[in-house]
């Protein structure tokens, strides 16, 4: 009996410090103050937008044509697709449009790779911004990154990523998801006076240092974790352009949700045990950033702990309803501070239809941690293309 006891203990702890996290930041995003940024008034810098493509042929002409479509200097931007085993005629298509057409074969595909190839074969950029191929942007996306400052240890920025599709309650469910982890991991931050957390795609930087940085970097899974916490480590930061928005696809069905969580849970792990010997040095030059997100490494998955404190306090309903009572109020927290993260919007009739499906999403993010091993030794693909 003390032994459950102790555990019972020990798990309260844990889901609270990861409750009180989403709360305290989820609030920043709402009620924090936002930091003007005054736009640069600048010459139209050099960009190149470098579009990695493993298998994408289902996507990577709307990708491209939103990119060609940029109200921006024409020879001030190039768009460059990395294609990787993509049909013939695909890649046929692509090289009669106005862009760089990389065509690779890797023995063992990584976004890293794609990119490390690509940006050895260029120069003279100011600035790179790396889409997926899934990825849609408006017409003066170019324009207002541009617009953005990079000054003091500023070198990178992530845009705004919101869904293209909500055809599915899969893809609803993601799609507020997605939301969430802006308001949180990127608006939140950044009203505190942190960086934001980077997502993979929608992200601009100092073309000549994200250059370097990624020559180190030969992440499988999850490299922009890899990228940031590297950065972090380097006293680099990362902000956030919230009304520049990048379009992309959610995942339709369970089979693709179960397969790109078991890689992002992978990941975090993986690079939690890579970094964690970097916390002492980082506490002694108050590198909070990178302390942030060696904490985000650690932290229970959302999904996880959502079905885990309601699971949890309904079991100890059962057994005692007093010691019951502080795992429905840390569930209530826990609800809040998702709640208060999600736009008005998304508070339409399908979320509450699109909830129905989050106990079998749960159990697909359960079973994950189960199927981990040698997820991080390949890469998986999500496939890409609305049903």
């Amino acid at each position: 009996m003390l032994l459950i006891r102790l555990l019972e203990i020990i798990l309260f702890v844990c889901f609270s410090v990861n409750i009180l996290y989403l709360l305290v930041f989820s609030i920043a995003s709402v009620f924090g103050k936002r930091e003007k940024r005054e736009k640069e008034a600048v010459s139209f810098r050099r960009v190149a937008i470098l579009v990695p493509a493993y298998k994408e042929d289902r996507v990577i002409m709307e990708c491209v044509e939103s990119c060609l479509r940029q109200n921006y200097p024409h020879d001030r931007y190039d768009v460059v697709v990395i294609s990787d085993r993509m049909e013939a005629v695909t890649n046929g298509r692509l090289s009669a449009l106005p862009l760089i057409l990389e065509v690779v074969r890797f023995e063992n595909s990584t976004k890293a790779k794609a990119l490390n190839l690509a940006m050895s074969h260029l120069s003279g950029y100011d600035l790179a911004l790396i889409l997926d191929a899934d990825n849609t942007i408006g017409p003066d996306y170019l324009n207002q990154v541009n617009a953005a400052p990079f000054n003091g240890n500023i070198v990178g920025y992530q845009t705004h990523r919101t869904a293209k599709n909500k055809n599915t309650s899969l893809a609803y469910l993601d799609a507020v998801s997605e939301e969430i982890n802006n308001s949180i991991f990127r608006q939140g931050h950044v009203n505190m006076g942190l960086s934001a957390a980077l997502i993979g795609s929608g992200m601009v930087f100092d073309f000549e240092l994200i250059k370097k940085m990624l020559s180190d970097i030969h992440a499988i899974g999850g490299f922009d974790r890899a990228l940031e916490l590297t950065l972090f480590k380097a006293g680099k930061r990362i902000d956030y352009l919230p009304d520049t928005y990048v379009l992309d696809e959610k995942v339709q069905n369970c089979r693709d949700f179960a397969r790109q969580r078991r890689r992002w849970l992978s990941a975090q792990i993986h690079y939690l045990r890579e970094f964690v010997g970097d916390v002492p040095v980082a506490l002694l030059n108050k590198n909070w950033d990178f302390c942030d997100k060696l904490f985000q490494q650690m932290s229970i998955p959302r999904l996880l702990l959502l079905g885990g404190a309601f699971i949890i306090a309904l079991v100890i309903s059962f057994i005692s309803w007093q010691v019951s009572l502080k795992w429905w109020a840390l569930f209530c927290i826990l609800i809040v501070s998702l709640l208060l993260a999600v736009p008005k919007s998304l508070y339409t009739r399908r979320l509450f239809v699109a909830v129905i499906e989050l106990p079998e999403t749960f159990f697909s993010m359960f079973l994950n941690l189960f199927r981990l091993k040698g997820a991080n030794e390949k890469f998986i693909h999500t496939e890409h293309g609305v049903e």
